[in-house]
């Protein structure tokens, strides 16, 4: 393989030695793709979530003195409490909530989240307001802190859940009319169970079953007696799925970050309590390994340089690494035949801003990432992370051509005046 060749697809890969952080999360930096979005911004709040997946439009809009100016959402943006988030027509992301959970958000859809505190205590919380549309939410430790606070709330309904990954849809009258079904609230619920509630009415609803609950009359026509209108509000359970009910773009990844929800959110939860008296993925130089989470910085880390990807902004990757940095890939040629390339930082900077200039339709998922310190021995600092290893999916165009990669990347990391930077990087085509 020659170097020009070499040199073109290692860029690609340079560039995107990092999403989704979507299986692990973490606790991302969110930037604007503008100073007119940036201006929107509002100041940091109580987080509710990480963007880990977008397609389309989809725009945060806040509360009190900035409502009604819109920012709009990238890979790697925080969602604060309070804030309206709204998806259009062919839009729709995936967030990752504080406590380890999901939020999908589908096309044409509104939602505030309107209370979430996630302290790991008895107090927490999550209110979900659905004004208009779908999502797709699967549960995170508050659904074993507190269930009972852990709600989404409709025009028609309030849905509670048993340990979950439903479907709340809000189909309004429109919409309802062109899919010839009822106006109202929906929950489809595919783990788990949640609970349906109308005034003093509860309904369960099992996985693989879906409830109902029909829309008011507001026309004044409906010619009901009040007795006769009561229980035709009642939430019901439906024979079958309704037709408006269509797997996102990103579900076959939710699909498999469901089956270990509820093990993944409990292993976050326990990280946060070994590592609560230090910032989210940035342990002192002095904490102990009793007080350290290896995989949690890994994670945190790689989200941070998912995140920078995702924007195009190659001095923010560059700064991830450490002056002496050494980094080495390995590419498949096309007779199939592996070649290796070692470049120091002032090399990677050179790809990386070459790269980021024709990288278009850039996506990426992580399927497992693992962090692993010096030296586990009790007592040892937590300032060396020795073997950080993330197998990544990634595709999109370079240079006007389609690319998809499998990589198997491994880091080293030093904590390095409070900030974690690589030392040395690997990156080898699957």
């Amino acid at each position: 393989m020659n170097w020009s060749m070499t040199r073109t697809r290692l860029g690609t890969i340079t560039a995107s030695l990092a999403f989704f952080c979507i299986l692990m999360g973490s606790s991302m930096p969110g930037q604007s793709a503008s100073a007119a979005e940036s201006a929107a911004t509002p100041e940091p709040g109580k987080r509710f979530a990480a963007v880990l997946r977008v397609r389309g439009e989809v725009a945060a809009s806040a509360s009190g003195s900035g409502a009604g100016i819109e920012r709009k959402l990238h890979e790697g943006d925080l969602v604060y409490v309070g804030e309206r988030v709204r998806a259009a027509a062919l839009a729709e992301a995936v967030l990752k909530t504080e406590d380890a959970g999901f939020v999908a958000v589908r096309p044409s859809t509104e939602f505030v989240a309107e209370r979430f505190v996630a302290e790991d205590q008895p107090t927490d919380s999550l209110t979900l307001r659905l004004v208009t549309g779908s999502l797709r939410v699967i549960s995170g430790w508050i659904a074993r802190t507190n269930r009972a606070g852990h709600l989404v709330v409709t025009p028609n309904a309030i849905i509670g859940i048993r340990g979950t990954d439903h479907e709340p849809y809000v189909l309004s009258a429109e919409l309802a009319a062109a899919t010839s079904n009822k106006e109202g609230t929906y929950d489809k619920v595919n783990r788990g169970g949640t609970t349906m509630e109308v005034g003093e009415n509860k309904l369960d609803i099992d996985a693989g079953r879906v409830g109902f609950a029909r829309a008011a009359a507001t026309d004044g026509k409906s010619g009901v007696k009040g007795r006769a209108l009561m229980t035709i509000l009642l939430p019901v359970l439906l024979d079958k799925v309704p037709n408006f009910y269509v797997p996102g773009e990103f579900d076959a990844e939710l699909d498999r970050y469901s089956q270990t929800a509820d093990e993944e959110s409990q292993r976050e939860l326990e990280q946060r309590r070994k590592t609560s008296r230090a910032a989210p993925g940035m342990a002192p130089a002095s904490a102990a390994v009793g007080e350290c989470a290896p995989t949690k910085i890994a994670t945190t880390w790689l989200g941070q340089l998912d995140a920078a990807i995702a924007r195009h902004d190659a001095k923010a990757v560059i700064a991830m690494f450490a002056p002496e940095a050494a980094v080495r890939a390995t590419v498949r040629g096309t007779d199939g035949t592996m070649t290796s390339v070692d470049l120091g930082r002032e090399e990677l900077a050179q790809s990386t801003i070459a790269a980021m200039k024709g990288l278009e339709s850039y996506k990426q998922r992580r399927v497992w990432t693992e962090g692993k310190l010096a030296n586990p021995a009790a007592g040892t600092a937590c300032d060396r992370i020795i073997s950080l290893r993330s197998v990544v999916i990634e595709q999109g165009r370079q240079g006007g051509k389609p690319y998809r990669f499998e990589s198997m990347e491994e880091y080293l990391l030093e904590l390095r005046d409070g900030k974690w930077l690589s030392i040395k990087a690997e990156t080898t085509q699957q």
